[in-house]
């Protein structure tokens, strides 16, 4: 069916958590609403599959029962018992002091101002939470993760008629004489389709999956890495955007990285989800290939170093790490590292662990664990539930939290590379969603949600604060008709 044409009212490009929100609140306005999906059916959705939380404000348990259904009071009081809150003020202030302070104020204004608001909108569709298992700093967590959230999405979507048309590989925007975008252009498995519509959101991923972008955008060695996010988010997205005069925005050569196991896909897999991760670096240490650390593995909770740290295992020697264990503290270890898959090294000794170690400096192995053990401040009480000033001192890599001595058998190691998630540049919308020109005017009939929207994240990242930005989409569809 070459050239053939089809014809809508909001056309979304992508079908992740963004694109999913846009969809449902254009819903609201009107029913002609079309999303194109580069993937097949059965790998649609997607980073948003291979996700788990959405971080938001909230004032304590009152703003969170809205969202816990099939709990009664009595079961929710000791799962919320001694509940913390995260206010605006809070997540302003921790998503700009993970970003060094570079977070675009006017959009990190809305995120967070509109955060609470939508993810009770995402209730009132339908989405529910539950109380978390593994508390961190996160009290709920999403039912079924984000593959919940998913699937709840696509039968929404499905009931209310949303037309999918899967396989379809947008190739470029269609413009009008006055430059107002009219439509996409797309490969279908019948041929190329032109796709109209009054207005067009791009909400298809950033560019993880394309080794030629990382390395020319990220740096050298980038082509190299494994890719935790979807084998399809290619930057489709963005070129078309900066082909039709877009502004680029905000950290090109960042990205979400975090350490996983290196025996990870080297593509995100939606029936594993993010299983292969390894986050729990916090009660270890870490050494390369030379046998040194290389890293502050305490510096703050997982939530707000991961991307850190994974950007240092990706600048080892063959972007290869060890995480190392000993028996106090294997307990604490997030459920990834039990899983089949899971590169797991022990030993009843350190020289034992060392041997099994493959390429390591094994001399200046044992002796880095040596010095870290002779470095731990043991007088100061251990807590893996808060930021215990448990340190080292002296060392060329202090260890800030959460350090005890590596000496009590057995030992485990886990081997690990980084794995990349999305990427922090992409493109300058306005606080409507409107994508921006290269003369910061915006592009009529153009809108961009989730990751491919640069300007938000810089350096590092909150978790959790991807999907809370892609389910913002909502906030703005009403614009949608009237542009």
């Amino acid at each position: 069916m070459p050239d053939a044409n089809f014809t809508y009212d909001v056309l979304i490009v992508g079908t992740g958590n963004a694109a999913s929100s846009a969809a449902l609140a254009a819903l609201e306005k009107t029913p002609r609403v079309g999303m194109l999906e580069k993937a097949t059916q059965r790998d649609r959705g997607g980073n948003s599959m291979l996700t788990v939380l959405m971080r938001f404000a909230f004032n304590g348990a009152e703003d969170l029962k809205p969202l816990i259904r099939n709990y009664s009071d009595d079961e929710m009081r000791p799962l919320l018992e001694g509940l913390p809150h995260r206010t605006e003020a809070e997540l302003w202030d921790e998503i700009m002091r993970v970003t060094n302070n570079q977070a675009d104020q006017d959009m990190l204004q809305v995120h967070v101002t509109e955060s609470l608001k939508t993810v009770h909108w995402l209730a009132s569709k339908g989405h529910d939470w539950s109380p978390a298992t593994i508390r961190d700093d996160n009290v709920v967590t999403m039912n079924g993760g984000g593959a919940g959230l998913q699937k709840r999405n696509f039968a929404m979507l499905e009931k209310a008629g949303v037309k999918f048309h899967y396989e379809t590989a947008a190739l470029e925007l269609v413009q009008d004489s006055k430059g107002k975008v009219t439509g996409v252009k797309a490969l279908t498995p019948q041929g190329i389709a032109t796709f109209n519509a009054k207005s067009v959101v791009l909400a298809c991923g950033s560019f993880e999956s394309n080794p030629e972008m990382r390395a020319r955008y990220l740096g050298p060695g980038w082509d190299l890495a494994k890719v935790r996010g979807s084998r399809f988010n290619t930057g489709d997205g963005v070129r078309m955007a900066l082909e039709a005069s877009a502004m680029p925005y905000g950290n090109w050569s960042g990205c979400h990285v975090l350490p996983t196991d290196v025996n990870t896909p080297n593509y995100g897999d939606i029936t594993l989800g993010d299983a292969f991760q390894k986050n729990s670096y916090l009660f270890g240490i870490m050494v390369n290939s030379a046998g040194q650390r290389f890293f502050d593995e305490g510096s703050d909770f997982r939530m707000y170093t991961y991307v850190k740290c994974g950007l240092a295992v990706m600048q080892q020697p063959q972007q290869l790490a060890w995480q190392v264990f000993d028996s106090k503290n294997l307990k604490l270890l997030r459920d990834e590292y039990r899983m089949r898959q899971a590169t797991r090294l022990r030993s009843d000794t350190l020289e034992g662990l060392a041997d099994q170690m493959e390429g390591i400096n094994r001399a200046q192995f044992l002796a880095t664990v040596r010095e870290f053990n002779a470095a731990v401040q043991t007088q100061v009480p251990f807590d893996p539930n808060a930021r215990d000033g448990r340190c080292t001192k002296g060392l060329a890599f202090n260890k800030s939290n959460w350090a005890t001595t590596i000496d009590t058998p057995p030992f485990e190691a886990f081997t690990i590379t980084a794995g990349i998630t999305f990427t922090f540049g992409g493109l300058k919308v306005n606080t409507d969603a409107q994508v921006m020109d290269i003369d910061n005017v915006p592009i009529p009939g153009l809108y961009a949600a989730g990751e491919m929207v640069g300007g938000l994240f810089y350096t590092n990242y909150p978790g959790g604060s991807g999907l809370m930005s892609g389910a913002r989409s909502e906030e703005h569809t009403s614009e949608l008709q009237s542009h």
